[in-house]
């Protein structure tokens, strides 16, 4: 009876400790030097401050080693990677990815040391993406790979998955695990939600259909960028309009897209198949917290110690280092040269023009060449929207620019590069849809605060 009523203490404490510890770094927004974020944030940018001009040449080294690595394995049979399945999913490949990586490490290369055409590593375009945006993603990786089992393997997503179930499946069509996915995005940043859910999805915990509408659907920029992209528009002192306005226009998208194709064509098998789905059900004599508890200690005794958590840590970061990291810089690089250096996304932008007007949005044609810019990078509406006089339409581009959600130099790149069945007319289908779902939403709210 004794021993019994240890395990179950030492299960409880198993599932509580990691679980508040993830939650505390994951999920709990703080206010750090005059900045909202979360801690597994401020981690990475210390690790920045560390490093400082180094981790652009450490990117480029580790995506060099990924397309060599993924070369020698398309021609031969290396011990060290057929010995292991995570090496054999990580370099084997097929030929598009491969190509991705081999330009991913062309234009690392070029960047680093300004080699060939300007439009190619100027700071525009593949100089953001490795000087910028990648020494972020280095960091944010590391910690965040190295750290997700905490919400992972201890219960946390068993809990939560009871008490939300009857939520988030009539409203998202979702497992009720998802919510932590989701809270995880909106609170701290789309990029960890995208790996949260593209790790839990090879995990065998959500269907192909529920990793593409969380991936497509949740992974929103941190408060704290949004901040940036509302203040680069000079409308820095309206926040909490701007914000609710996105978390208002967000919410119906969420509502709607999991319910039109594509994402409601996607299937709902598994990525393996002998995964099978998850019972949600709430046997009797249990409410749901009560289940959710026991199915959370259950897990936790199941975790097979500090040595299996550094493990799955590590490979998540390998997976994320050399597996995402070409694709954002080889797709992200392209995506940019288009949009700073062709004429493409204002052309695209000319059939709102129409639209705009009809909304009653001033200055409709600058404001139109902002509409599909946001897919290349969803800093570049803002920049473009600078310039412009009207207040109420700089509102709405900025508000557009994050509820639109998919950009090729982050999120989009992270989608492409992880285990997530998206591919990239899925991800043009899903920008333009939410496109059309917020714009009107966005433009009634800005004309009752205009």
């Amino acid at each position: 009876m004794e021993k019994t009523k240890s395990k179950s203490t030492s299960s409880i404490l198993l599932f509580l400790v990691p679980s508040l510890i993830g939650i505390l770094l994951f999920m709990i927004p703080i206010v750090y030097q005059g900045e909202v974020t979360i801690p597994i944030a401020i981690l990475s940018k210390a690790l920045q401050s560390l490093l400082g001009d180094t981790i652009p040449y450490i990117m480029t080294i580790i995506i060099v080693l990924t397309a060599i690595l993924t070369i020698v394995s398309k021609i031969s049979n290396v011990k060290f990677i057929e010995k292991s399945p995570f090496f054999i999913s990580l370099f084997k490949v097929n030929y598009a990815w491969t190509t991705l990586r081999i330009l991913g490490a062309i234009f690392a290369v070029m960047v680093l040391f300004e080699l060939g055409p300007e439009w190619i590593w100027s700071s525009d375009t593949g100089g953001m993406l490795l000087y910028s945006l990648l020494p972020v993603l280095f960091s944010v990786f590391l910690f965040a790979g190295l750290l997700l089992p905490l919400l992972l393997n201890f219960g946390l997503l068993e809990l939560f998955g009871a008490l939300l179930t009857k939520v988030m499946r009539p409203l998202f069509k979702l497992p009720g695990r998802s919510s932590i996915g989701c809270a995880t995005s909106w609170l701290g940043d789309g990029t960890i939600g995208v790996l949260l859910t593209s790790k839990q999805y090879e995990d065998g915990f959500y269907t192909k259909r529920e990793a593409a509408i969380i991936g497509t659907t949740f992974s929103v920029v941190s408060i704290t960028f949004s901040l940036v992209i509302i203040s680069q528009v000079g409308l820095g002192h309206m926040f909490v309009p701007f914000y609710m306005t996105v978390l208002l226009s967000g919410f119906v998208a969420a509502l709607i897209m999991p319910r039109i194709p594509p994402l409601s064509r996607k299937e709902d098998t598994y990525y393996r198949e002998t995964d099978k789905p998850i019972d949600e059900s709430i046997p009797a004599g249990y409410n749901s917290f009560q289940w959710g508890f026991k199915l959370a200690t259950e897990r936790a005794a199941k975790s097979k110690g500090f040595k299996k958590f550094i493990i799955d840590g590590g490979r998540n970061v390998l997976d994320l280092w050399m597996g995402v990291s070409p694709v954002v810089m080889s797709m992200g690089t392209l995506a940019l040269i288009i949009a700073m250096y062709t004429p493409i996304f204002h052309w695209l932008g000319l059939p709102f023009i129409p639209l705009l007007e009809l909304l009653n949005i001033p200055e409709a044609s600058a404001a139109s060449q902002t509409i599909l810019i946001g897919f290349a990078d969803m800093f570049l509406p803002s920049v473009l929207a600078s310039g412009i006089e009207s207040d109420l339409t700089r509102f709405v581009i900025a508000c557009l620019s994050v509820t639109q959600l998919i950009y090729m130099s982050e999120v989009g790149g992270l989608l492409l590069g992880s285990k997530i069945p998206i591919k990239f007319r899925d991800l043009v289908f899903i920008f333009l849809l939410r496109t059309i779902i917020t714009l009107p939403i966005i433009t009634l709210v800005a004309h009752l605060i205009f």
